[in-house]
């Protein structure tokens, strides 16, 4: 399933985000006992729901039921669960390491953003399902994006194509690991490993298209030069592996591209 972020109250769910009221944390009385709830409480139980469960089972019920309430508890501190998903795809981006300059140059510590992020995605297979359509526009979102542009401005690079190379990168990892939690989710519903599924239909090609290695002839040199061998001893299912060689070539000749960007530029 695909959600989009950005659905509740705009104004609201922007607020809460920034927590625009300083120091107000939205549903608390100025008098009285402080209630045993909070956003950030609330956040996190969403965040455990679609860690557990995925996006499909996200409600504010299965949210209060996880706090020891009902839902409806839940609407004076967060509006809906619209406004919730904006929260939880924010605040889960607060993981990620920041201030790459470790490496012995801009390079290597792309090649280590890029490896966070990828382990992100597969510990938050959520986060995948809220699409990057609608930004959520929040301060962790904005922070992801600060890390890698200062990663990539000592590249020397002009702005613009900066630009265009940061949604690259975001497209070689996120795609990539999507991928993996594709996979993943495959075998858990259809109870069909990808080695099974694969194997079924692939050995059906050569009955219902004898002529195949003449109507594809690209593909069959492809395959008969072994770039469809998996070692015996490798354990990853197919699409797995695949999927995280994908993104280690992908990456790698993103990279190699920036440095011949960068000589083309003249930058030493």
């Amino acid at each position: 399933m695909v959600v989009f972020a950005g659905q509740g109250d705009a104004r609201r769910s922007m607020s809460l985000l920034w927590r625009a009221a300083a120091g107000a944390e939205p549903g608390h009385p100025g008098r009285g006992p402080k209630p045993g709830l909070s956003v950030d409480m609330i956040v996190d139980a969403g965040i455990a729901v679609a860690d557990a469960d995925g996006m499909a089972a996200l409600s504010m019920r299965a949210v209060g039921e996880r706090l020891g309430r009902t839902g409806m508890a839940l609407y004076t501190y967060v509006p809906g669960k619209g406004e919730l998903v904006d929260l939880m795809y924010d605040r889960v981006l607060a993981e990620l390491p920041t201030g790459y300059r470790r490496g012995p140059g801009w390079r290597a510590d792309l090649v280590e953003w890029a490896e966070d992020l990828w382990a992100f995605y597969l510990r938050h297979p959520w986060v995948l399902q809220v699409s990057p359509a609608r930004p959520v526009l929040g301060p962790n979102e904005y922070v992801l994006l600060e890390t890698l542009t200062d990663i990539l401005r000592r590249t020397g690079l002009p702005a613009v194509t900066l630009r265009r190379v940061l949604g690259a990168l975001f497209n070689v990892v996120r795609g990539s690991a999507q991928t993996v939690n594709e996979s993943r989710q495959a075998t858990a519903v259809t109870g069909v490993s990808d080695e099974e599924w694969w194997y079924a239909r692939s050995a059906l090609l050569e009955e219902v298209a004898p002529d195949f290695g003449d109507r594809f002839p690209a593909l069959t040199w492809m395959a008969g030069e072994g770039a469809f061998t998996q070692a015996d001893d490798d354990p990853t299912p197919y699409l797995e592996r695949e999927a995280r060689e994908s993104f280690e070539t992908g990456l790698a000749v993103l990279l190699d591209g920036i440095e011949t960007a960068m000589a083309r530029a003249g930058v030493p």
